[in-house]
């Protein structure tokens, strides 16, 4: 079945450990888990490879095999890093095998992989992904094994450790001649159908006899005839490991298909060997065994899984039941109870906090996350409720706190720091450490949980998955579809010495030990960065000494990088952790601490909810990865008080209102400003603060994505609204009118008569060339704004009238960043076809009137070889006059010139051969592209 599975190149022998096709190994992110409170390490799965775990854990569990394997060093196997040398002799499966043995033993990993042997195997990935049947493994692992450890210390290992032989003897009626035949055994196979269990199965192996009678004779060479005899067989040589396979998988001859006998099979924890034995006369421990594994195959005769349930011999691991755990979390809830009066009186507790302090006084915040490190418990959690606040507290006994003259920091009298050194004193005389009717001993480690018998408890290894079982469990594999496969048992004799009893690293040769420790510490290490990075949150502490509170938000007095500090801090840590390390970073902060949550708003940073609770996780409140937290006293910015909340939000409000001139004469031009109002503002106070002297307030209705004209006005009865339930959004748009403007509006509907444009913006960029050449600036216009008004109100904004009020033009701005053609002055944003939010340059040279056309043109058929070039024309122009004015900004001459098109190739397409017809007759457009060529026109 398994082919050359095992057999590695040169006999036993490997040269080269690499080999041709070895497939690279896939690295995790992230390090693998640790191992889980039973302190042992599973196996992965490959694909498949639940029988090679199962057996691998076995042969683990096996001490003498473990140690055997072990004791053979260097000097005889050679190393793994010397396997890709030419001459090297490396004998690798023992290596690997060796390895990753003490990866079980030691590396801090839920699960090993055994990639690394299998690929010493010759295993490919077709091999892994097959189900193979692990009696023929254990058989053929042990082959080569032995191969491999041929000319070695250990040659003999698997012989030492599992070898046995039964002998058969048929004995002669009649000349009680006896024909005599051995044979050697690593298993002892047992039948399953048909019998109660294991005991009698080898009965009937070992003890009852086979008769040959009747017709059925025997031929006894002694007696040369045919002669009745009987046939019996025993056991000669026992070893140290008896494996045996139980006949689980049959054939039904009837339906000629395999089954899987599921009928209840029974088999011993101990067994005593002597009725099968061929010499009996020996003392009883040479017969007895202790079963100590058993592989469980569960599935059926075509497929399935195997797992074991292994005896830790050496106890290397910690067994410890669900139940039992459940009770001893019991019990600590009990003792916590207990301990729970020792921290009932507050008074005993604040009192005990600060005698122990060298200063005089402390912070009141800092008193309170003292207590929260003293005791685990924070002062709102515990005493809040009954006492109230713990500044009001203090100050509910000024006979024993006395307070600064700012009452931020507080301390002891000093007549109460006398009684509790002196009260102190008194404990430390008394014989037993016991307080308050509680014993203390902080010396005392939980005791581990074993039975009476050292080495008997059992473990199932799954896989990746080790829980412990107890010993009755074993009873329920002796029947159904999930049911023993193989058994193992060791002698009774076999003892284990005493340093190796809990002690994984018994026996392990030190540079094996050294591997682990630094695999370990590689381990830790990459845990530690994982940890970090999964659960370190940056924090942007805004410090309020570096705030100032102004129209309606807070906003820096120095630059933000001045007035933030980051700090990154554990999302696992609690409040209380986060307030401390805010403690160490402001040394000189006087007063208490209060962190509330912050948030950047158009207006500016807004403060939301107070963070309380010091008991509580960071992840706990909802403290993200980039949040905001403003460190203040909790009521004011600089002198002012700051009104925090969702329902103080503040709004930033675009305020439009008509212009007393329209400098472009068509369309309507507006002034802009920003206002910013809370959001429970009410919108009578907000028209107060706009339109002192009355007027009316409206708001667009639209969407900033739709183009319908909808301006609404908000009547008296509205006025009662909030900025928030009016709908006012940061950026949303509202038109004052004042009381010369209303005759705009039609009060009973709501609605604007004169005009019902959608005001909207414009971009515009300088591109003059000045020292504001990146600067931008937004225009408010409507679709029936004039691109004059839109060009000047840009040169006020970017203080560029005098400089540029007669030599300028605005040219739109492609998505690609191309410019295009200048827009004519008097056309309107409708008409320039521009979209609100369009990108305009600001250029120098007059824009063409509406009867001029700006052409590009480019000479020769090759645009990347000729600079692209413009020019502004009459659209009455000829050809010819349109070529000579392109020729004379080219620098060309001579007649042999023409004009053509640009076709959709950006190729020379259609000559314009009319030279005498005007630009506009030829259909010549505004930002069209003409080529000069050189040479004679074809014929018409």
């Amino acid at each position: 079945m398994f082919g050359d599975l095992f057999e590695e190149d040169f006999s036993f022998i490997s040269n080269n450990h690499c080999g041709k096709g070895k497939k690279s190994k896939t690295r995790d992110s992230e390090p693998p888990a640790p191992r889980d409170f039973t302190n042992l390490s599973g196996i992965k799965n490959q694909g498949g490879t639940c029988y090679l775990n199962s057996l691998l854990q076995t042969l683990l569990f096996t001490p003498e095999f473990r140690e055997a394997l072990f004791s053979l060093g260097p000097e005889e196997l050679g190393i793994l890093d010397d396997s890709s040398k030419p001459d090297a002799k490396v004998r690798i499966i023992p290596l690997q095998l060796q390895r990753l043995f003490a990866q079980l033993l030691l590396l801090d990993q839920q699960a090993a992989s055994t990639t690394d042997l299998t690929e010493s195997f010759g295993w490919n990935s077709h091999e892994e992904m097959r189900q193979h049947d692990v009696q023929e493994l254990n058989r053929i692992l042990f082959s080569a094994l032995e191969t491999s450890l041929v000319g070695t210390s250990g040659h003999d290992l698997i012989n030492r450790l599992y070898h046995g032989t039964v002998v058969n003897q048929i004995v002669c009626k009649e000349c009680k001649n006896i024909s005599e035949r051995q044979e050697d055994f690593l298993d002892l196979t047992v039948a399953v159908k048909g019998v109660a269990g294991l005991e009698e199965a080898l009965w009937n192996m070992y003890v009852e006899e086979e008769y040959f009678e009747n017709e059925n004779l025997y031929r006894c060479g002694a007696c040369d005839k045919l002669v009745e005899a009987s046939k019996s067989a025993k056991l000669r040589k026992l070893p140290p490991f008896l494996t045996i396979s139980l006949l689980r998988f049959n054939f039904d001859f009837e339906k000629c298909e395999r089954y899987k006998e599921t009928s209840c099979y029974t088999f011993p924890i101990q067994i005593n060997l002597r009725p099968f034995c061929e010499q009996t006369e020996m003392d009883d421990s040479e017969y007895m065994y202790e079963l100590f594994s058993v592989i469980i195959h569960k599935g059926g005769c075509y497929g399935g899984h195997y797992h074991v349930y292994i005896r830790d011999v050496d106890e290397l691991g910690n067994w410890q039941l669900q139940e039992e755990e459940d009770r001893l979390i019991e019990d600590k809830a009990l003792r916590d109870t207990e301990n729970a009066n020792e921290v009932e009186n507050p008074l005993v507790v604040l009192k005990g906090i600060l005698s122990e302090e060298e200063s005089k006084q402390i912070p009141v915040d800092q008193l309170g996350q003292k207590l929260l490190e003293k005791k685990g418990v924070s002062w709102n959690k515990k005493y809040r409720k009954q006492y109230g606040a713990l500044r009001k507290y203090l100050q509910n006994h000024p006979h024993i706190f006395q307070f600064s003259p700012d009452e931020n920091k507080v301390g002891l009298k000093e007549k109460h720091k006398l009684l509790l050194k002196s009260d102190s004193q008194g404990q430390d005389l008394q014989s037993s450490p016991q307080r308050n009717g509680v014993r203390w001993n902080s010396e005392k480690k939980p005791t581990r949980l074993r039975d009476s018998s050292a080495g008997c408890h059992w473990f199932d290894l799954n896989d990746s998955k080790v829980q412990p079982i107890k010993e009755k469990d074993i009873e329920k594999q002796f029947q159904g579809k999930e049911s023993a496969y193989m058994l193992f048992y060791r002698k009774s004799q076999l003892k284990r010495p005493p340093e190796a009893r809990g002690n994984p690293r018994y026996q392990i040769p030190e540079h094996l030990l050294n591997e682990m420790n630094a695999a370990n510490t590689e381990l830790q290490k990459k845990r530690a960065e994982c940890d970090s990075a999964n659960n370190g949150i940056d924090l942007h502490l805004h410090l309020s000494s570096c705030y100032k509170f102004h129209n309606g938000a807070l906003h820096p007095s120095l630059t933000w990088k001045e007035s933030v500090v980051d700090l990154t801090i554990d999302r696992r840590k609690t409040l209380g952790d986060l307030r401390q390390s805010v403690f160490q970073m402001l040394e000189s902060w006087e007063g208490d601490v209060i962190l509330s949550i912050a948030k950047p708003l158009p207006a500016g940073l807004h403060l939301y909810q107070i963070l309380d609770g010091d008991e509580l996780t960071l992840d706990g409140v909802g403290l993200a990865d980039g949040a905001d937290v403003f460190v203040w006293n909790g009521k004011e910015v600089g002198g002012t008080k700051v009104m925090t909340g969702p329902d103080h939000e503040p709004v930033v409000v675009n305020v439009l209102r008509l212009a007393e001139y329209n400098e472009g004469g068509k369309g309507q031009h507006f002034t802009e400003s920003q206002h910013v109002f809370s959001r429970s503002t009410k919108l009578g106070d907000m028209r107060r603060a706009l339109a002192p002297s009355g007027g009316i307030i409206l708001k667009n209705g639209s969407g900033p994505d739709k183009e319908a004209k909808n301006w609404e006005v908000f009547l008296e009865e509205d006025m009662k609204e909030t900025v928030k339930s009016a709908g006012l959004t940061d950026g949303c748009s509202v038109l004052i009118l004042d009381s010369h403007d209303q005759s705009f509006v039609n009060v009973s509907s709501g609605n604007l008569t004169a005009f019902a444009y959608d005001i909207s913006w414009l971009q515009v960029k300088n591109l003059c060339r000045t020292e504001d050449e990146e600067k931008h600036v937004k225009i408010t216009a409507t679709v029936d704004t004039v691109m004059s008004d839109i060009r000047m109100k840009a040169l006020r904004e970017l203080q560029l009238e005098e400089e540029l009020a007669n030599d300028s033009c605005l040219r739109p701005v492609s998505g690609n960043g191309k410019l295009l053609s200048p827009v004519p002055e008097d056309y309107t944003v409708k008409e320039a076809e521009l979209k609100m939010g369009s990108l305009l340059g600001l250029c120098r040279g007059k824009a063409p009137t509406s009867t001029q056309l700006f052409l590009y043109f480019i000479v020769g058929s090759d645009q990347n070889a000729s600079p692209e070039m413009e020019i502004v024309v009459e659209e009455t122009a000829s050809v010819k006059e349109c070529l000579n004015l392109m020729l004379e900004k080219s620098g060309l001459s001579g007649d042999n010139w023409h004009l053509r098109r640009l076709d959709w190739c950006y190729e020379a397409g259609e000559a314009l051969s009319r030279e005498n017809a005007t630009l506009k007759e030829l259909n010549v457009c505004r930002g069209d592209t003409l080529v000069i060529t050189e040479g004679k026109l074809p014929p018409k």
